[in-house]
Formats: structure tokens, sequence, C-alpha cells
């Protein structure tokens, strides 16, 4: 079983998931997509993505950031945010926190561009060892705390101030590295595609 199956822990994501599940299943039919083919893309069993769509799993961040991109939309969209037209400021007092798989995350840009902005929450021991691999690209910026980066077979360890961009073909995870958590600015490319997001599931071992 990959990680992107293992269940949630509980918690206050949980309260996401009444959102979450049926805006998964009418975005993936908005993408004309079916249950076995988003799902095969997505690296899920068919059983999997059907229990995410009826609320019956919770995803986690990168889980969603995944359909996301194989069904052409954001974050947001999945959790059912809706776009108040196309304003080029986002107010400090409208970044509603929305919690997802133990991270909180942010707005910190506009809906329905080619580009979406994050401030994350990265707790500490939470989804470190999940590698990641997508096309597009990703930029990072440390504010609070310090970050544990690996790219390829390179660790990193970021402080606040520090930042990072890659092509996300690179395998690439990231983890708090202190008790008190990482904060940081995230920003990716949102690209539809059949093969949109591999997760090639946990690690062995600590990540240095």
């Amino acid at each position: 079983m990959s990680s992107s199956e293992t269940p949630a822990p509980d918690g206050p994501a949980e309260a996401a998931v009444p959102v979450v599940a049926p805006q998964l299943r009418a975005l993936r039919r908005r993408a004309a997509l079916t249950l076995e083919v988003a799902a095969r893309a997505a690296g899920l069993s068919p059983a999997h993505l059907s229990r995410l769509e009826t609320g019956q799993r919770q995803p986690s961040l990168p889980m969603l950031l995944a359909l996301a991109r194989i069904y052409g939309t954001t974050v947001g969209e999945l959790l059912g945010e809706t776009v108040q037209g196309r304003d080029a400021v986002v107010r400090a007092a409208d970044m509603e926190p929305t919690e997802a798989g133990g991270w909180t995350y942010r707005q910190a840009g506009a809906s329905g561009r080619g580009m979406q902005a994050l401030r994350v929450q990265v707790p500490y021991g939470s989804q470190g060892d999940i590698v990641r691999v997508h096309p597009g690209e990703e930029w990072l910026h440390v504010l609070k705390g310090r970050l544990r980066l690996r790219l390829g077979d390179t660790a990193h360890l970021l402080e606040p101030g520090d930042g990072a961009h890659f092509d996300s073909l690179t395998p690439h995870r990231i983890a708090a590295q202190d008790p008190d958590g990482v904060e940081l600015l995230f920003v990716h490319t949102l690209l539809q595609s059949p093969a949109a997001t591999l997760c090639l599931g946990p690690v062995t071992g600590e990540m240095p």
C-alpha cells in the first residue's frame, strides 16, 4: 500500500472532509474523468478514491495538490472556496486557515490562475516521509522555523529567509526540522495532465 493510501490521522483536519468529499466527485466529473482513470493518475486504487469522495477517508495536503493538478483546478476549489472575482490583492483577513493531513495553510494568491500560492504551516513529524514527483515548478520561502528539504539525493537545511526554486519532476520531500514546526510561503504551477502527480510513498530511515 502506498503512503497516499495510508489512513490519515484523526484530528482537526477531519473538519474539512464534508466539504472536500462532494467537491472531489464534482470536479472529477467536470474534468470528464472516470473514477478508475483519476485514481490511476493519482496513484490510488479506485476504491480509495471512492472513499475520499464519500468522506470515509481524509486526503492529505499533498494528495489535494495532486488531485488539483489532475482536475485542472486549485486546492481552494477542492475545499469549496468560491472565487470572488479575480482581484489582484489578497487581504490577510481573507486568508482563512484550512487544515489537511496535519498541515495548516492559507490561500496567499488569487484562485483561477496558472500558479497557486499558499502560506503553509508544517508541524514537526508531519508527512516528512512522503516523496512527490510531478510536472511543473515549485518555489518556497521559509518564514519561521527551519525546513528540511530533500531534492533527489541531496538534503538541505533552510533557515528563515532562505528559499528554494526547483523543477518538481525532481523527487522532493519537506519536513520541519524543529519541534515548533515551520512556516513557509509555497508557490507551484498548476498543470493539468493525465499523469500529473506521482507519489512515491514513504522512504525508510530518517531524512538527514
